[in-house]
């Protein structure tokens, strides 16, 4: 599971927990620290100078952080929290989309959206919609 980083953690913990609805499997705020789960998803917060750090040169780093990579967290409901999500003024770096992707020989199906979070990690969260319909796979074939 991922550990990410972060220049606030109070601000961290209310964008994933309040927002995006991490529930805290434990945390430890003396050391800007918490375990977040969603769903089967798992990550941490840590604070930078708070506690311990296991990449000191992150604080000096330019944001955003995590840069090149992007979480793919699966949900029940992309649109529904899609929709959550910029009602609590976040914009989406990618709006919510279906999109289908080749798997071997056939299609599967992402209901996703992408945004950052407070320090610029890259969050894809995505719904499965399985395999494509008979007919979009004959179109897709036919391109």
């Amino acid at each position: 599971m991922p550990e990410l980083s972060v220049t606030d953690w109070a601000a961290s913990r209310r964008f994933y927990h309040e927002v995006l609805g991490f529930g805290v499997r434990y945390e430890r705020p003396e050391e800007g620290f918490s375990y977040l789960a969603l769903g089967a998803a798992e990550l941490m917060i840590d604070q930078l100078g708070v506690g311990r750090d296991f990449d000191a040169d992150l604080s000096a780093a330019a944001r955003p952080f995590g840069r090149g990579t992007n979480l793919q967290i699966e949900v029940a409901d992309a649109a529904e929290l899609s929709q959550r999500v910029v009602r609590a003024g976040y914009a989406l770096r990618l709006p919510l989309e279906d999109k289908w992707y080749r798997v071997g020989a056939a299609e599967e199906g992402n209901r996703q959206f992408l945004l950052e979070d407070p320090d610029g990690y890259m969050l894809r969260f995505f719904q499965d919609l399985g395999p494509a319909p008979q007919e979009h796979s004959i179109r897709s074939a036919q391109r």
